[in-house]
């Protein structure tokens, strides 16, 4: 599948090394503002060849609004928007299209269609993300009417764990780091990881803040199912935790739950969801990366034919991508954020009834 969502949906398309990669999105409400200049702001957080700490691609990441939009204003029809690949370097991986890299999907992809682009992955490439982030900007705008904020950063890198979270630092930092304490021997890891021609996993910290109460659908469209699916459809992805996460499991009950008092809640152990639906409190996720998997060390692998090879890769690869991948991981949150907002517009006769009250 290609496309996400229900009612604010959004579908992606291109490949690393094609001519170029973009969403159409369907569902935005007529006469929501249509910045082309903020969405181009977050590609730009995305975009790669911005330091030492990402792949040296160059890449303008440049944004065409191809329909949906007049003076301004979505018009209630599909938004599709266009970025041109311009920076390819598709030699870099002419000794590999008959190998499978090891931890990529050039296996997979091989066995599950016959045929796969071997240039940087083609569609299995996070370049494909950056057309979610572009669609991810205009869900932030709709959820900007509604006083949501989203935002994210990096709070681990190779088991080197913030202490805070300062998620207006992660917005300023190289690497997106929320602790400005840690992030000096985050930075040193990653550096050292690049010289030794490796690569370092980590996670990240997603927050949305005034959260309505009652976003989310019983029982197979659940708010927390719906925003893991998200975040494990990043790549390199491995773990989602919501609120507490793995922590609520060696808790006790009278430990875990939030006691709720007439000013709310009075902790926050499960992550602004109750039952699948937003409670109020901020939604806190945590989303585990691991390794890029492109190294530049030799690795064992197999040809098309089955044949044992040694592999030694080329190219321009991201020596820790969950920096990069914090932004995407932002963008994801607020697109299913948008769509639980307009699912939800319809749960009530009396919300359905205002909405043609002449």
């Amino acid at each position: 599948m290609n496309s996400f969502g229900i009612r604010f949906r959004f579908t992606t398309f291109g490949e690393s090394h094609g001519k170029a990669i973009g969403c159409v999105i369907d569902g935005v409400p007529a006469g929501l503002v249509i910045d082309e200049e903020f969405i181009q702001s977050e590609l730009d957080r995305r975009r790669p060849g911005q330091s030492k700490f990402a792949t040296a691609r160059k890449e303008s990441d440049s944004v065409e609004i191809l329909s949906g939009v007049f003076e301004g204003k979505a018009t209630g029809t599909p938004i599709a928007m266009v970025i041109f690949n311009k920076d390819q370097k598709s030699r870099d991986y002419s000794n590999i299209k008959d190998l499978f890299r090891p931890g990529h999907a050039d296996f997979t992809y091989h066995h599950k269609y016959g045929i796969r682009d071997y240039r940087g992955g083609g569609r299995s490439s996070a370049r494909e993300t950056a057309a979610r982030v572009a669609a991810g900007a205009v869900a932030k705008s709709l959820l900007r009417e509604f006083g949501i904020e989203v935002e994210a950063g990096v709070c681990e890198v190779a088991g080197i764990e913030a202490k805070r979270f300062d998620f207006a630092y992660a917005k300023e930092s190289e690497i997106f780091a929320l602790d400005p304490d840690r992030e000096p021997s985050q930075k040193e890891a990653i550096l050292k990881a690049k010289e030794a021609h490796d690569s370092v996993g980590g996670a990240v910290i997603v927050r949305a803040r005034n959260v309505p109460v009652g976003l989310g659908e019983p029982i197979y469209y659940k708010l927390d199912a719906v925003l893991a699916e998200a975040m494990m459809s990043i790549n390199a992805a491995k773990a989602v935790e919501i609120g507490a996460g793995i922590e609520a499991s060696r808790l006790l009950g009278s430990q875990n739950n939030d006691q709720i008092t007439k000013e709310g809640f009075a902790s926050n152990n499960a992550g602004g969801i109750l039952g699948g639906i937003s409670n109020g409190e901020d939604i806190l996720i945590k989303v585990w990366f691991k390794p890029t998997p492109s190294i530049f060390q030799k690795q064992r692998t197999i040809d098309v034919d089955g044949n044992e090879v040694e592999l030694e890769l080329k190219g321009r690869h991201d020596p820790f991508v969950a920096a990069r991948g914090s932004v995407v991981a932002e963008a994801m949150m607020a697109l299913v954020l948008a769509d639980m907002l307009l699912l939800g517009a319809t749960s009530r006769l009396d919300r359905l009834k205002r909405a043609y009250d002449r």
